[in-house]
């Protein structure tokens, strides 16, 4: 990732965490995953996030394409590690 890429990468995090109601709610099984979307360059890229107590827990960042199908598992061996503890 570029500097100019990490830049905007931060702006974008600081933009979350100041209103988390910025990314859409997911539904089903990955209920309680906020996805916000925005470009990188000429790319459309999706970071997930979930509110976690008054903390923000970064999940994943990506492009669009096969995006979902790569969160699905993350986010479920994530709920999981939170089940177990």
């Amino acid at each position: 990732m570029s500097k100019t890429e990490k830049k905007s990468l931060d702006q974008e995090i600081k933009r979350i965490a100041e209103d988390p109601s910025i990314g859409e709610e997911k539904k089903g099984d990955l209920r309680g995953v906020f996805i916000h979307k925005f470009e990188l360059k000429t790319t459309q890229h999706l970071l997930a996030y979930r509110k976690v107590g008054g903390d923000l827990e970064l999940v994943m960042i990506g492009p669009h394409e096969n995006y979902y199908r790569d969160l699905k598992p993350i986010s479920e061996e994530t709920i999981m590690l939170i089940l177990i503890q």
